[in-house]
């Protein structure tokens, strides 16, 4: 990949989230053995850090492992795996000293040396990893990633043991938060090594550094454990002792066994929002997570701008958002509103942009005939891939209708398979039209635009000026915050107005059932993600 990592301008208006219940159900664990039983939507891909792209296989990684920062139970990041971080009068050079007393689920220290072998290993083409550019601002990052230079060459280095020396190509004001992402996290390169290509495609084929160890994934089956980690070097600050999760891809199965006292943790979806939120324990939350489409434009009819543009402009997000989903907004651009925020004027990023891609029946249809007769077609068919949970089904059934009903000539067929399989379908090009959801891992409009989950944008997306806004911002106005901004926004208007190479479907909100036992549940600051660390049962 090789996109250009922005300094930070704007910071998001994140704060702890503590999940809280306020009902008085009973609870089929007991509060002495400290075991939480939690749902999930969907199944595991991957244990290995440098190949996840799923919400579920992040969680594990960031409840297992851990790197040189975290978050704390405020949502602010501090030292971790590092014990101590000293930065050049540039702002570019950051020295870290690593906790001596880390150690690896087997016993191995953790060095140096894993976090430069994991580096290295993001960023090498040969790895093929969806995240590779996180590591725009580490020096050399989009070259290697490019292709274009040895991976040796990244800016990390082991000055001993303990010891690493990290340079940035310029300086970013997020850089501890930058650090506290599973990009980041390093792996015990001896165990890394002796697995090979299955690292991570098991529980057993894998070591953790963090407060909890998985235990019973087995690459394909629906249930798994979180066990207390006894090797990890804080976990006298760890009160839980173990979290049992369940795959459950239907909300309704899901809902009965929390109210039946088999569940401690759900979330809810679409319809199941309406019936449950009276239900003790529901809570709701806006977050800055995505739902959109990506086209693949390897294939002639979805490579046709006229065509994306018409697909981005032809469905009601309003009504999507109120009668299917019943949660989020509407969303007129890549970034999320209340996101990220202009350090010298307040301003939420997304205000100042403004709407890029709106539901437009007439500018729509204008499009759909421009695209019919460059491609010399009067009837097409599209296929549009999801996974096969409720939520996701029930989205692309509703982008089918309103599509089929609003572009003449049109026909949608859907495809709901299981995530894994749709992350597989997506990385190998078999696709037409792809629904999905994000969620970021920084506070700043940089980290969705030129991320964002957007499917291939840096190999497929080559439009020069784009590249050239995003270098500036990275280079040219890394320092001047106004016109970052300003050059940000009209890298946005490239890719989404102008280019629609992306089409934003809605901005979520996350509703949930929590049983009023459980204190100290955290939902991360960039989505749905939960933080088992700091959870203890009442």
């Amino acid at each position: 990949m090789k996109k250009s990592l922005l300094a930070l301008v704007g910071t998001a208006i994140v704060g702890a989230l503590f999940l809280a219940g306020c009902g008085k159900s009973s609870s089929t664990t007991s509060s002495s053995k400290q075991v939480l039983t939690v749902a999930t939507s969907a199944e595991m891909a991957t244990l290995n850090t440098a190949k996840y792209s799923d919400t579920t296989s992040l969680e594990a990684l960031q409840n297992s492992f851990e790197g040189l920062y975290r978050f704390n139970s405020k949502s602010k990041p501090i030292l971790a795996g590092a014990q101590n971080v000293k930065v050049s009068s540039d702002k570019k050079t950051y020295t870290v000293t690593l906790r001596k007393n880390a150690k690896w689920s087997n016993g191995d220290a953790v060095t140096a040396s894993d976090y430069v072998y994991a580096w290295r290993k993001m960023v090498n083409p040969k790895t093929a990893s969806p995240n590779s550019q996180r590591f725009e601002a580490i020096k050399n990052g989009t070259e290697i990633a490019a292709g274009k230079m040895a991976v040796n060459k990244l800016g990390i280095k082991a000055l001993g043991k303990y010891k690493l020396q990290i340079t940035l190509e310029s300086p970013i004001s997020y850089f501890k938060e930058l650090m506290t992402g599973a990009p980041f996290y390093p792996q015990d390169q001896k165990i890394a090594e002796k697995y090979g290509s299955s690292y991570g495609t098991t529980a057993s084929k894998t070591v953790y550094n963090g407060p909890f160890v998985v235990k019973g994934w087995t690459g394909t089956n629906l249930k798994w454990e979180y066990v207390k980690n006894n090797n990890y070097w804080d976990k006298k600050s760890v009160t839980l002792k173990k979290v049992n999760v369940q795959v459950q891809k239907d909300t309704s199965t899901a809902a009965k066994l929390y109210q039946t006292n088999k569940l401690d943790y759900t979330q809810l979806s679409t319809d199941y929002i309406t019936q449950y939120k009276k239900t003790a324990g529901y809570h709701t939350k806006s977050i800055p997570l995505i739902g959109y489409m990506s086209f693949n434009v390897h294939k002639t009819t979805t490579a046709n701008v006229h065509f994306r543009k018409a697909i981005a402009m032809a469905f009601n997000k309003t009504m999507l958002t109120k009668d299917v989903l019943h949660a989020g907004t509407a969303l007129n651009g890549i970034v999320p509103a209340n996101f990220a925020y202009n350090s010298k004027t307040g301003d939420d990023y997304r205000k100042d942009a403004g709407n890029m891609l709106t539901y437009n029946l007439k500018a729509a249809r204008k499009q759909w005939a421009l695209a019919k007769k460059e491609l010399g077609k009067d009837k097409i068919t599209v296929e549009l891939l999801t996974s096969d949970t409720t939520e996701s089904k029930q989205v692309g059934e509703y982008l089918q209708s309103q599509l089929q009903s609003n572009l003449k000539g049109l026909t949608v067929t859907v495809r709901s398979i299981p995530l894994k399989s749709r992350l597989a379908a997506t990385t190998a090009y078999d696709y037409d039209i792809v629904y999905g959801t994000w969620q970021p891992d920084y506070a700043d409009p940089v980290n969705f635009i030129s991320d964002g989950g957007q499917y291939h944008l840096d190999d497929d997306y080559n439009n020069t000026n784009f590249r050239n806004l995003l270098n500036e911002a990275a280079t040219t106005y890394a320092t001047n915050t106004n016109k970052r901004w300003s050059t940000l926004i009209k890298a946005e208007t490239q890719l989404i107005k102008k280019d629609a190479y992306t089409a934003p479907v809605y901005q979520g909100a996350m509703a949930y059932l929590l049983k009023d036992k459980v204190k100290g549940l955290q939902i991360s600051p960039y989505g749905t993600v939960l933080f088992y660390r700091n959870v203890h049962i009442k």
